[in-house]
């Protein structure tokens, strides 16, 4: 057996506070706290606890070079149980997994800390809401007994201060003053077809393209993005949309179409409530949006860059808010929300976690009559005041 260490790798020591009632009984505080040393891989979904003596032989280890297993006869068990959790690599076969998983990381231009936070940050079967009701934080009520008030809204006004001038309301402005955050859905009438192509075009389609090189295509979009790359791919799942039949899509931006997906969810609202890890205020809308990063194409310029993840997550933010501002000028209500299951898409559709990740899911539809989950509307411009 051959082994090495993986490429991108942090060792963290950690430190647990623990109840302890022996130690009150002993006259102390029955407070212990519990020392841990844990490998966190950007190629591995949960951290691997070390012993000491594994933290000083992982860390003594080689990324590049493969050592023979009998050079080390003495520490030929650790080896093999570091090599079973995938921080070592082996050239054995049932380690295979571990191995594909770190040669698609370096050859994959991420910066470690930012593949570390993409990779540990991805949620898998979590039920926020349900997170959310058991530690009592629901309404600003619970927050602020349990938390205390937030921070002050605003920094203090400063002395001798510019007085900026306000202009006339236009339409835009009363378009902005619509824009709020949709938790309540109508779902006895389905959305136009129209509807989701105009928000597609306005929002995603390609309006031009540039090749100043052969082979090297730059689009332009309603939307910024970094470097002009538009590497977010948006995944539709139409759920009562007139003439579309319910399922997952891919748009396509330069062609503004829809293709069904090969795969697709055995139970369309199951799946909707699991992607949305239990948010079930937003589950009821006409169309979620996945949308989901193409890292090559954005790694392609921004290679080992440390601004490359946050430029990531600001084009989402651009689209989001593009599809905030088309839903409320078409009269309908939209959301965005971080707080996903992206398993759920990544088994679906057999994405590489590394290589293709949701970072975001928008939702639009026709509002609901009624509000039955309240919404922040302070204005009154959505709800009139006792509705």
């Amino acid at each position: 057996m051959k082994f090495r260490r993986c490429q991108m790798l942090f060792v963290e020591p950690r430190e647990q506070a623990e109840f302890r009632l022996e130690d009150i009984l002993a006259g102390g505080k029955g407070l212990h706290y519990r020392q841990t040393v844990v490998a966190l891989a950007a190629h591995l979904d949960e951290p691997v606890f070390l012993t000491a003596e594994e933290a000083t032989l992982l860390l003594s280890c080689s990324a590049e070079r493969w050592q023979d297993l009998l050079e080390v006869p003495a520490d030929s068990d650790r080896i093999r149980r570091l090599a079973a959790s995938g921080v070592l690599l082996s050239d054995l076969p049932e380690h295979a997994h571990h191995a594909a998983a770190d040669a698609l990381l370096r050859a994959s231009h991420w910066w470690p800390l930012g593949a570390l936070f993409h990779r540990l940050s991805r949620w898998a079967g979590v039920d926020s809401v349900a997170e959310m009701e058991h530690n009592q934080l629901v309404t600003a009520h619970d927050l602020i007994r349990r938390l205390g008030a937030p921070p002050a809204e605003t920094l203090p006004r400063a002395a001798g201060a510019v007085a900026l001038p306000r202009r006339e309301a236009s339409q835009l402005d009363d378009l902005l003053a619509a824009r709020t955050t949709c938790r309540n859905f109508d779902t006895t009438r389905p959305l136009p077809l129209a509807l989701l192509a105009g928000t597609l075009e306005h929002v995603l389609m390609a309006r031009s393209h540039v090749e100043p090189e052969p082979g090297a295509r730059f689009l332009k979009k309603n939307v910024p993005s970094a470097g002009g790359l538009h590497p977010v791919e948006a995944y539709v799942v139409a759920q009562s949309v007139d003439g579309l039949e319910p399922g997952l899509y891919h748009y396509h931006p330069v062609a503004h179409e829809l293709a069904r997906t090969p795969s697709q969810p055995d139970a369309l609202p199951s799946f909707v409530l699991r992607l949305l890890a239990g948010q079930r205020w937003f589950a009821d809308a006409h169309v979620l949006v996945i949308l989901v990063c193409r890292f090559e194409r954005n790694f392609w310029k921004y290679q080992n860059h440390v601004k490359a993840y946050r430029a990531i997550t600001l084009d989402a933010g651009h689209i989001s808010q593009a599809i905030y501002t088309e839903a409320t000028a078409n009269g309908l209500g939209a959301f965005v929300t971080a707080a996903i299951n992206e398993s759920e898409v990544e088994n679906l559709l057999g994405l590489e976690p590394m290589a293709d990740g949701p970072v975001a899911v928008c939702g639009v539809g026709w509002r609901s009559a009624q509000m039955e989950t309240s919404e922040m509307d302070p204005g009154g411009r959505v709800w009139k005041v006792g509705v």
